[in-house]
């Protein structure tokens, strides 16, 4: 499946939307504005909150909670000392543990699970806002990728503007 993630140019925090390869919305992201860390919701288009994006304070590096409903929690960990390119251990439920990692630029990252390439997600290089090219694999857990996704736009290239 192939997925468009663009974040709004005009907003309070940080919000998204995200299309299918036809342009049919069909997630967004929204950023609560006033709170210490970042709090999001990752929605359907009903409004129905399908996971909570919630970054943990006091830490040594960065790391965001995914909370769904009724599933473990899953934990998304910047690595500290890489060097050239960004990597992150995506610790979710299960079986469902993801290494995703950064090229020289940190504009396309690989999601591997097990050696296998299950997602690849390459950011635009001139726009306006945050926009990113999402393709995942037939069979993986589609939510917690997109989101992912999110938390990796939020570490590595929030400040870009």
């Amino acid at each position: 499946m192939r997925y468009i993630l663009k974040q709004k140019l005009w907003s309070f925090g940080d919000d998204f939307i995200i299309r299918d390869d036809q342009e049919n919305d069909c997630y967004r992201v929204d950023g609560k504005a006033f709170s210490f860390g970042d709090h999001l919701t990752f929605e359907d288009m009903a409004g129905r909150e399908l996971a909570a994006i919630r970054e943990r304070l006091f830490t040594w590096g960065k790391t965001y909670e995914i909370i769904r409903p009724g599933q473990p929690v899953t934990t998304v960990e910047k690595e500290m000392f890489t060097f050239f390119s960004c990597k992150f251990s995506v610790d979710g439920p299960g079986d469902l543990d993801y290494v995703a990692e950064g090229d020289f630029m940190d504009h396309e990252y690989k999601f591997k699970r097990h050696g296998r390439t299950v997602a690849i997600i390459t950011k635009r290089w001139f726009s306006w806002s945050d926009h990113y090219g999402i393709e995942i694999a037939d069979g993986e857990d589609v939510v917690s990728l997109l989101a992912t996704a999110v938390v990796i736009d939020l570490i590595c290239h929030d400040n870009d503007d």
